[in-house]
């Protein structure tokens, strides 16, 4: 797997889990989902998630490398 899809599966682990936790827990735990959210709306503008930096330096490789067509 790639950072990209890392980064969804953690953010969607952390969203689902942070609304089990709102909603039986305390509803402080919204401003969490918020604050996920957010992260992820500015990550698509800036391509840059503090997620991504510490998946880079776990070692997940950042993306899958495909064969380019060659040039006629």
């Amino acid at each position: 797997m790639t950072v990209d899809r890392y980064l969804r599966l953690i953010a969607g682990f952390f969203i689902m889990l942070s609304v089990a936790l709102g909603h039986y827990h305390s509803p402080y735990w919204y401003l969490f989902t918020a604050f996920v959210g957010l992260n992820l709306f500015q990550s698509a503008f800036t391509n840059w998630c503090p997620m991504m930096a510490v998946l880079k330096v776990a070692g997940v490789p950042d993306c899958k490398l495909t064969k380019q067509q060659p040039q006629a």
